[in-house]
Protein backbone atom coordinates (compact mmCIF):
# COMPACT_ATOMS: atom_id res chain seq x y z
CA UNK A 1 0.00 0.00 0.00
CA UNK A 2 1.27 3.48 -0.87
CA UNK A 3 2.15 5.75 2.05
CA UNK A 4 4.46 8.67 2.84
CA UNK A 5 7.23 8.63 5.44
CA UNK A 6 9.49 11.36 6.71
CA UNK A 7 13.04 11.43 5.40
CA UNK A 8 15.11 9.93 8.22
CA UNK A 9 18.55 8.52 8.80
CA UNK A 10 17.14 5.10 7.90
CA UNK A 11 15.78 6.02 4.45
CA UNK A 12 17.99 8.97 3.49
CA UNK A 13 20.46 6.91 1.42
CA UNK A 14 17.67 5.14 -0.46
CA UNK A 15 16.05 8.46 -1.33
CA UNK A 16 19.35 10.04 -2.43
CA UNK A 17 20.19 7.01 -4.63
CA UNK A 18 16.89 7.16 -6.52
CA UNK A 19 17.42 7.89 -10.19
CA UNK A 20 15.16 9.68 -12.58
CA UNK A 21 14.16 7.86 -15.76
CA UNK A 22 16.75 8.26 -18.52
CA UNK A 23 16.30 11.51 -20.38
CA UNK A 24 13.84 13.00 -17.90
CA UNK A 25 14.68 16.63 -17.33
CA UNK A 26 11.65 17.77 -15.39
CA UNK A 27 12.61 16.97 -11.79
CA UNK A 28 15.67 18.08 -9.83
CA UNK A 29 17.76 15.31 -8.26
CA UNK A 30 16.56 14.37 -4.78
CA UNK A 31 19.81 15.66 -3.29
CA UNK A 32 18.93 19.14 -4.61
CA UNK A 33 15.37 18.86 -3.31
CA UNK A 34 16.56 17.83 0.14
CA UNK A 35 19.08 20.68 0.15
CA UNK A 36 16.22 23.08 -0.65
CA UNK A 37 14.10 21.59 2.14
CA UNK A 38 17.01 22.12 4.53
CA UNK A 39 17.49 25.67 3.26
CA UNK A 40 13.86 26.55 4.05
CA UNK A 41 13.65 24.50 7.28
CA UNK A 42 13.33 27.58 9.52
CA UNK A 43 10.20 28.69 7.66
CA UNK A 44 8.46 25.47 8.75
CA UNK A 45 6.52 25.19 5.50
CA UNK A 46 8.51 22.74 3.34
CA UNK A 47 8.10 19.01 3.88
CA UNK A 48 10.03 16.24 2.06
CA UNK A 49 8.74 12.66 2.15
CA UNK A 50 9.71 9.26 0.82
CA UNK A 51 6.96 7.50 -1.10
CA UNK A 52 6.67 3.85 -0.07
CA UNK A 53 4.88 0.82 -1.40
CA UNK A 54 4.60 -1.20 1.79
CA UNK A 55 8.25 -1.37 2.98
CA UNK A 56 9.85 -0.40 -0.35
CA UNK A 57 10.82 3.22 -1.05
CA UNK A 58 9.67 3.92 -4.62
CA UNK A 59 9.80 7.70 -4.86
CA UNK A 60 10.06 11.11 -3.32
CA UNK A 61 7.81 14.11 -2.93
CA UNK A 62 8.19 17.53 -1.41
CA UNK A 63 5.35 19.75 -0.28
CA UNK A 64 5.19 23.44 0.49
CA UNK A 65 2.50 25.11 2.54
CA UNK A 66 1.23 28.48 1.31
CA UNK A 67 -0.65 29.76 4.36
CA UNK A 68 -1.30 33.08 2.62
CA UNK A 69 -3.70 31.57 0.09
CA UNK A 70 -4.63 28.41 2.02
CA UNK A 71 -3.06 25.94 -0.37
CA UNK A 72 -0.65 23.05 -0.26
CA UNK A 73 1.82 22.92 -3.12
CA UNK A 74 3.18 19.71 -4.59
CA UNK A 75 6.64 21.15 -5.20
CA UNK A 76 8.34 17.95 -6.37
CA UNK A 77 7.38 14.39 -7.11
CA UNK A 78 9.63 11.71 -8.52
CA UNK A 79 9.21 7.98 -8.90
CA UNK A 80 12.51 6.13 -9.10
CA UNK A 81 13.29 4.81 -12.58
CA UNK A 82 12.96 1.13 -11.62
CA UNK A 83 9.38 1.75 -10.44
CA UNK A 84 8.28 4.10 -13.22
CA UNK A 85 5.32 3.25 -15.39
CA UNK A 86 3.67 1.14 -12.69
CA UNK A 87 1.14 3.72 -11.48
CA UNK A 88 3.01 4.73 -8.32
CA UNK A 89 2.96 8.42 -9.21
CA UNK A 90 -0.77 8.47 -9.84
CA UNK A 91 -1.48 6.50 -6.66
CA UNK A 92 0.79 8.80 -4.63
CA UNK A 93 -0.98 11.90 -5.92
CA UNK A 94 -4.39 10.35 -5.22
CA UNK A 95 -3.29 9.64 -1.66
CA UNK A 96 -1.98 13.19 -1.33
CA UNK A 97 -5.33 14.56 -2.56
CA UNK A 98 -7.20 12.34 -0.09
CA UNK A 99 -5.00 13.27 2.88
CA UNK A 100 -4.93 16.98 2.03
CA UNK A 101 -8.70 17.13 1.67
CA UNK A 102 -9.28 15.14 4.87
CA UNK A 103 -7.13 17.41 7.02
CA UNK A 104 -9.49 20.34 6.33
CA UNK A 105 -6.67 22.88 6.47
CA UNK A 106 -6.37 23.77 2.76
CA UNK A 107 -8.70 25.09 0.10
CA UNK A 108 -6.60 23.81 -2.81
CA UNK A 109 -3.74 21.60 -3.86
CA UNK A 110 -1.42 23.27 -6.39
CA UNK A 111 1.55 22.28 -8.51
CA UNK A 112 3.64 23.57 -11.39
CA UNK A 113 4.14 21.44 -14.48
CA UNK A 114 6.45 22.00 -17.43
CA UNK A 115 4.19 22.63 -20.42
CA UNK A 116 6.18 20.14 -22.52
CA UNK A 117 5.77 17.28 -20.01
CA UNK A 118 2.77 15.68 -21.73
CA UNK A 119 2.76 12.57 -19.52
CA UNK A 120 2.61 14.56 -16.28
CA UNK A 121 0.03 16.99 -17.66
CA UNK A 122 -2.17 14.03 -18.64
CA UNK A 123 -1.95 12.52 -15.15
CA UNK A 124 -2.63 15.81 -13.39
CA UNK A 125 -5.62 16.59 -15.60
CA UNK A 126 -6.97 13.04 -15.15
CA UNK A 127 -6.82 13.61 -11.37
CA UNK A 128 -8.75 16.89 -11.63
CA UNK A 129 -6.04 19.56 -11.71
CA UNK A 130 -6.74 22.49 -14.00
CA UNK A 131 -4.44 25.28 -15.25
CA UNK A 132 -4.85 28.55 -13.37
CA UNK A 133 -3.30 30.62 -16.17
CA UNK A 134 -0.31 31.53 -14.00
CA UNK A 135 3.20 30.64 -15.14
CA UNK A 136 5.95 30.09 -12.57
CA UNK A 137 9.53 29.79 -13.81
CA UNK A 138 8.25 28.69 -17.22
CA UNK A 139 5.90 26.04 -15.80
CA UNK A 140 2.12 26.12 -15.85
CA UNK A 141 0.47 26.38 -12.45
CA UNK A 142 -2.32 23.87 -11.92
CA UNK A 143 -4.83 23.71 -9.10
CA UNK A 144 -7.27 21.23 -7.63
CA UNK A 145 -9.89 22.81 -5.36
CA UNK A 146 -10.51 20.72 -2.24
Amino acid sequence: MIHFDEITEENFDAVIRMKRPDGEKFVAPNSVSLAQAWLYRNDGDVFPFAIYDDDTPVGFLMLEEDAEDGSLILWRIMISSEYGGKGYGTRAIRLLIEQTGACGKYQALKLDCDKTNAAALHIYEKLGFRPTGAVNHGSAEMQLPL
